[in-house]
């Protein structure tokens, strides 16, 4: 693995870092966001000047629209758009459609890419994806899915409750985990503005960066034809592992800039600020930090790059993308907190980006399964192997 950039992904890299510096960073300060994301009124002239920079939704097939980069592209131009907390909406590779659309290039039809994707490809629409659900269901465990398909003629019926649903609010389609009658999943594609969908409410949440919130969602005798079942029935679980590995490393990808935010602000302000006669970071307890946050850094970038390469040759990457997901989260986790200790009072006020950091990074190491699962599922895996190896040897 040569993970020294190309040309083209070194312009790549330029002309993104250009374009949130000078186009996107400027907009941070705009009134339409509130503790629920980006208005939507943001978001369209957000989308509307990366559409005009041709850097609207890279990830997404050429057919639908998109630039159809590969995993390692993605990894240079996910960590130049997270570098503001505004450039993920941009770019339209915020969560959730930036999964959704990945899971829809893969597995939709043609009638139905044509309906939903390619509009959410273009960034006139957004997307929910509905399977989190309250106590008793389905959550780190999905086996544990209580929102239920029934059949009703030529279609299904569904009900249930969602929450923690991102984007919910004001939403133009869902894709809904369900539990069919047999006991297996399905995924279903719906228009948000149906009879039988209801948005209760939005959940006041730590993160302030996602158009629409998290919402809480149910579902009250939806009828859904059998035509907007994405992709076969009886597959939802299979489907979600083709949605979550990659978009466990897209979070990693866009958190990797917010980190680097910090560490830039934290760099910035340790080398002005005068404290027993020198600049703070002279001493080895600032410089300290700062040098760890730039191992953590490159760590979480080095494991982001061979994450990428690996699905980039095909690879499914479901455990190194469960590993790549807690390295990152912690390690980013780790440079944040340490941002906002050499900040000191500057770190928890709005007086620095950092502070909005610090509360939007916390939840990453809960988005797209805690870091305790991951850790249980590799735990598993490592023992199945070993295990698997062991009784091979015997039998030889």
């Amino acid at each position: 693995m040569n993970f020294a950039l190309t040309p083209e992904l070194q312009q790549l890299q330029r002309t993104t870092r250009a374009f949130i510096r000078d186009v996107i960073i400027p907009m941070e300060s705009d009134p339409r966001q509130d503790a629920h994301g980006p208005h939507e009124s943001l978001r369209l002239d957000l989308v509307a000047r990366a559409r005009e920079a041709g850097l609207l939704t890279p990830h997404a097939s050429v057919e639908m629209g998109g630039m159809g980069l590969s995993h390692i592209a993605k990894a240079v131009m996910f960590e130049e758009a997270g570098y503001s907390k505004l450039g993920p909406t941009a770019l339209n590779i915020h969560a959730p459609d930036e999964g959704n659309i990945h899971l829809m290039d893969e597995v939709a039809s043609a009638v139905q890419k044509e309906r939903w994707l390619r509009p959410l490809v273009s960034g006139k629409t957004r997307s929910c994806f509905a399977m989190t659900e309250p106590s008793p269901g389905a959550g780190a465990d999905p086996g544990m899915l209580a929102t239920t398909a029934t059949r009703d003629g030529k279609g299904y019926r569904i009900n249930g409750t969602k929450w923690f649903i991102t984007g919910a609010d004001g939403a133009s389609y869902v894709i809904v985990m369900a539990r069919m009658e047999d006991g297996t999943a399905t995924m279903f594609l719906a228009d948000m503005n149906q009879p039988g969908i209801t948005l209760e409410r939005n959940m006041d949440a730590m993160d302030t960066c996602f158009t629409g919130g998290h919402g809480v969602l149910r579902f009250d005798n939806l009828y859904v034809p059998e035509e907007d079942i994405l992709g076969e029935p009886g597959k939802g679980f299979r489907y979600a592992q083709v949605r979550l590995a990659p978009a466990r490393l897209t979070h990693c990808m866009r958190w990797l800039g917010q980190a680097r935010r910090a560490h830039d602000v934290a760099v910035a302000y340790a080398s002005k600020r005068q404290a027993f006669g020198r600049p703070i970071a002279e001493h080895e307890g600032v410089g300290f930090m700062l040098a760890d946050n730039d191992m953590d850094l490159q760590t979480s970038r080095l494991h982001i790059w061979h994450t990428a390469w690996l699905l980039d040759q095909g690879a499914r990457c479901n455990f190194e993308s469960s590993r790549a997901k807690v390295v990152c989260s912690e390690a980013q986790w780790r440079v944040v907190d340490r941002c906002v200790q050499i900040l000191g009072g500057q770190g928890v006020t709005g007086e620095k980006e950092v502070m909005r950091i610090f509360t939007d990074m916390r939840a990453f190491r809960i988005y797209d399964g805690p870091s305790e699962v991951h850790r249980w599922s590799m735990a598993r895996k490592i023992v199945h192997a070993a295990t698997s190896d062991n009784q091979g040897g015997k039998s030889a």
